[in-house]
């Protein structure tokens, strides 16, 4: 049909149209050289497929699906043990190992397309959903039986167009909010926001220093990187194996491919005492966004030391001094990331189970898919 929005799905980057990166000017993530990285160092459960749009010919919309093998992963998880965790390890084992995903759920946020203003977003949507029916066919192919379908991360004002381009038989569920870290006009440099504390977090800000004494920070380099990737890799996989929760864990070249890949606009500061590297955290530039990445650290170095508080203040100080308008905290860690200043934003998303009789009790479900996070949100400036 004339002026109809259709797909096509391509299964590598080298196929992507040549204008691809002019609809990704706004998101360094559905850019090409990004999607190279997950192309070449994606985890090892997971597999990338590239979505255009086109009206006519003209490519108007370009969006990134992954799927997820949870089968092929040995751990979810390894901090909480008790029954919740239990039924739901059981649960994903079971019935959800396959999950589709219309997005990226190594990021925070809304990373999973972006469409040209030319268009009707909600035909756009009813294509991108089209595309996602004709993946699971894809995988079916492959005998992989797509349990879940998700389009994940969207804010509420994002999540009422999925409402109208009809996503019925879909659940709509909340996560754990995107942490968000407004960087006021006022600050100039990384005193004008140490200046804004109230007493109570300026003197967390001056413990934290203080107990960082002995360690020295580097800037990383790709030599440096590859150098130090086994120690990087190790110091990724404690904190990762300790999370409550996890889809994937990283290929073991992921940093050095993407700092192949991605040069200037990825940084990795690594954290030494006496040349021995303790601890690191990575950073995207994704234009007036920095993107806070994966970090990794020596569990006891990192309680002696605050080093994960120390990092956040490095992350802001770096961010203001660099004339960043915000920095993506993303999820995890939500108290502490708060007591430094970020506010919670609510994401969205959209989850589908292949089962009709499981899918009328998703609702119940996604308690346990989702774990739960009590949190007390802070307030560290001056009132």
């Amino acid at each position: 049909m004339k002026n109809s929005i259709h797909f096509k799905i391509f299964p590598a980057t080298n196929l992507l149209p040549e204008n691809w990166d002019y609809l990704a000017q706004e998101n360094i993530f559905l850019s090409k050289n990004y999607l190279q990285v997950l192309e070449k160092s994606a985890p090892e459960n997971m597999s990338c497929h590239f979505i255009g749009l086109f009206k006519d010919e003209k490519l108007v919309g370009i969006a990134l699906s992954q799927f997820l093998n949870l089968n092929l992963l040995q751990s979810f998880g390894e901090r909480d043990k008790c029954l919740k965790t239990s039924v739901r390890n059981f649960i994903f084992k079971n019935f959800s190992s396959h999950v589709l995903f219309i997005g990226n759920n190594m990021l925070t946020g809304q990373n999973a397309f972006y469409f040209s203003p030319e268009i009707n977003f909600q035909e756009a949507l009813k294509s991108l959903k089209k595309a996602s029916e004709a993946l699971k066919d894809i995988y079916k192919n492959k005998g992989l039986k797509i349990h879940l379908t998700s389009f994940k991360d969207f804010s509420e004002e994002e999540i009422t167009s999925f409402e109208k381009a009809t996503f019925d038989g879909y659940y709509k569920f909340s996560t754990q909010p995107n942490m968000v870290f407004e960087i006021k006009e006022n600050w100039k440099n990384f005193d004008d926001y140490v200046a804004d504390l109230s007493k109570k977090y300026r003197d967390q800000f001056k413990r934290s220093r203080k107990k960082s004494e002995g360690i020295t920070k580097q800037k990383m380099d790709l030599d440096a990187i590859i150098k130090h990737e086994k120690t990087i890799y190790d110091l990724y996989f404690h904190v990762a194996k300790n999370a409550p929760f996890n889809t994937f864990f990283l290929a073991k070249n992921h940093f050095r491919v993407f700092k192949e890949l991605l040069g200037d606009k990825f940084l990795f500061y690594g954290y030494f005492i006496d040349n021995n590297l303790v601890g690191f955290n990575t950073l995207i530039k994704n234009g007036d966004s920095m993107d806070t990445y994966f970090l990794g650290y020596d569990d006891q170095i990192q309680k002696e030391k605050m080093l994960y508080l120390n990092m956040l203040y490095d992350m802001i100080g770096y961010s203001i001094n660099q004339g960043f308008k915000e920095i993506v905290f993303a999820r995890t860690a939500l108290e502490i990331k708060s007591s430094v200043g970020a506010k919670p934003v609510e994401m969205f998303g959209f989850i589908q189970h292949s089962n009709s009789l499981i899918n009328k009790k998703i609702d119940k479900i996604f308690d346990y898919l989702e774990p739960k996070t009590e949190w007390q949100e802070r307030n560290p400036f001056k009132v």
